[in-house]
């Protein structure tokens, strides 16, 4: 039993240090225009999502969603997420699709998180994903706005609307999260 025991504990320290290895020789791939490996693609993604509901809570937006506050959540948005996510007039911005893990583009794709979340994304950030963390340059109410135009997005006030123009439209329902999504192949 002892040897067995010891057999399991080498193959288990062998690995990690062949993992290692494989990490320190530059084996593993990070370039951001290559598909993403089984792993970030299958673990990472749902670590991020188990993170984020462990850790958002379940706070209530306290920027109550009036048309001055969505829109004001627009501005912020248009200024500092815009680019990245997309708005009305470019929803599927090459820019977007240059990221992996991809962007959520919130005009093609409305956001199905709560307000907590959306706030602790946005005022935390995510590691490895290009998305920073804004409350070292936004205040928690500005991140609310933001939280509150999100939770909008699918139906914006003509003041929301303003701010991105004529052309401005809400965005389409979200996907389903059982629906499989299919990730772009580098070529």
């Amino acid at each position: 039993m002892r040897g067995f025991i010891l057999g399991i504990l080498f193959t288990l320290v062998a690995l990690i240090a062949g993992g290692w290895w494989c990490v320190k020789q530059g084996y593993v791939n990070f370039e951001a225009d290559q598909k993403p490996s089984f792993v970030e693609e299958k673990v990472a993604m749902a670590a991020v999502d188990a993170s984020t509901d462990r850790r958002a809570g379940e706070a209530k937006n306290p920027v109550t969603p009036t048309e001055g506050n969505i829109a004001a959540g627009a501005k912020l948005y248009l200024d500092h997420c815009g680019g990245c996510h997309g708005i009305p007039s470019n929803p599927d911005s090459a820019f977007a699709r240059s990221f992996n893990p991809p962007v959520p583009e919130f005009f093609k794709d409305a956001p199905d998180m709560s307000d907590a979340q959306n706030f602790y994304i946005i005022q935390h950030g995510t590691r490895w994903t290009g998305m920073p963390a804004w409350n070292k340059s936004l205040s928690d109410t500005e991140i609310w706005q933001i939280a509150a135009f999100l939770g909008s997005i699918q139906k914006l006030p003509p003041a929301a609307q303003k701010v991105f123009g004529p052309e401005a439209a809400p965005a389409p329902s979200p996907i389903p999260m059982n629906m499989p999504m299919n990730m772009p192949m580098a070529h």
